[in-house]
């Protein structure tokens, strides 16, 4: 009897449970009907924002971890020559033709250094002055003769004074911040 009596007692309770549970269910569906629509915009608006507040990636990925301060290579560039580094500061200056450099602000007062890509290769965002950039590229002495006679060519004159070295970053790829 007392088998009975449980199973007839957890039977309703199981009904009454199930009522209020469905009640319950019911509430939560169109409580949150209203609230699932004002959520579903709040969650658009953010993923919209943080879209635009995310990091922008040029060309391939970044590989290095470790960075090379952008006086360091300044102070001894030969030493850096041909190697593959990973630098990051303030862009100071964008080509604004065709986006093919930047120029990136080492920690000392107008120092700074060219990171130059192929035309067209990476387009870097021509509104991208003071924002900070990680780069990565290989240290490359510039042939300022080769650039002085393109120059002279254009403009009719020749120049033969001495030029002392001068090195950019052949930029492989880049993350704006």
């Amino acid at each position: 009897m007392a088998n009975g009596f449980t199973n007839i007692i957890k039977a309703k309770v199981d009904c009454i449970n199930g009522a209020v549970l469905l009640t319950l269910q019911r509430s939560i569906i169109k409580h949150n009907g209203v609230l699932m629509k004002k959520l579903i915009v709040l969650v658009l608006f953010l993923a919209v924002a943080f879209v635009k507040a995310e990091e922008e990636k040029f060309g391939k990925p970044i590989t290095l971890e470790e960075k090379t301060s952008i006086s360091t290579i300044l102070s001894d560039p030969s030493k850096f020559d041909g190697k593959t580094v990973l630098v990051e500061g303030v862009i100071v200056g964008v080509c604004q033709g065709m986006g093919c450099w930047l120029d990136v602000a080492g920690t000392t007062e107008g120092e700074k250094i060219r990171v130059k890509v192929e035309d067209g290769e990476i387009v870097f965002p021509k509104d991208g002055k003071g924002k900070t950039v990680l780069v990565e590229g290989v240290v490359s002495k510039v042939d300022t003769k080769a650039t002085m006679e393109h120059k002279d060519h254009k403009e009719g004159e020749k120049d033969d004074c001495a030029t002392e070295a001068v090195y950019q970053i052949k930029g492989l790829g880049a993350v704006i911040k």
